[in-house]
C-alpha cells in the first residue's frame, strides 16, 4: 500500500494571511472524511496553492502561552481568567506568525512504512502527501496507519502489501 491508498484527501486549508481566530473556526468546523468534524492541524497554502506551513492546536498554544513565562516562576502570575485573556490578545495574530514553515511532506506513491518512518522519526501527527507537481492533495493522520496495522492484525486480506 501506498501513501495515496490511505490519506484523507484536503477539504479546507489555512492561509497566511488568515488570524488565529480564523484557523480556530476553520480547525472547528471542517468535516474529516470518517464524519467527524474538527482537526487539530491544517495545512497552510500560499495564493498559488503552494504548502507553506501547518498550524496545529500546540502552535496556538504556544502563541497564547508567552514565552517568558517559561523562564520565569509561574507561581507569581494570577492564573485565573489568564487563558481567556492572553487568547484575545493574539486572536488577530496572523497565521503566518505561529505556523511551521519547515513542514515534511511525503509522496503519494510512498509506501506506508516510509510514512510510519518520518511520524515516528519526527514526533508527528499528521505529514501531507505531495503529488509530482508539489501540491498538496492529502493527509495521513497518525490514526490512518494504525488503522492499515489494525487491518493486518486482524487478518484482513485487502491488506497484504503495507
Amino acid at each position: 500500500m501506498k501513501a495515496k491508498d490511505i490519506m484523507e484527501q484536503v477539504k479546507d486549508h489555512l492561509s497566511p494571511d488568515d488570524t488565529i481566530r480564523d484557523a480556530v473556526n476553520k480547525m472547528r468546523v471542517v468535516k474529516r472524511d470518517d464524519g467527524i468534524v474538527g482537526v487539530k492541524g491544517m495545512i497552510v497554502l500560499d495564493r498559488e496553492g503552494n504548502l507553506v506551513g501547518m498550524v496545529s492546536v500546540k502552535d496556538i498554544l504556544k502563541a497564547i502561552i508567552p514565552f517568558y513565562m517559561t523562564m520565569t516562576e509561574l507561581g507569581e502570575f494570577t492564573w485565573e481568567g489568564m487563558l481567556s485573556e492572553m487568547t484575545k490578545k493574539v486572536a488577530d495574530k496572523k497565521v503566518e506568525e505561529i505556523m511551521v514553515k519547515d513542514v515534511i511532506t511525503v509522496p503519494e506513491d510512498a509506501p506506508l512504512m516510509e510514512c510510519a518512518d518520518f511520524i515516528v522519526k519526527h514526533n508527528l501527527q499528521r505529514v501531507p502527501v505531495v503529488d509530482r507537481e508539489k501540491r498538496v492533495v492529502g493527509i495521513i493522520y497518525v490514526r490512518d496507519l494504525y488503522n492499515a496495522i489494525v487491518k493486518v492484525l486482524l487478518n484482513d486480506k485487502e491488506v497484504e502489501n503495507i
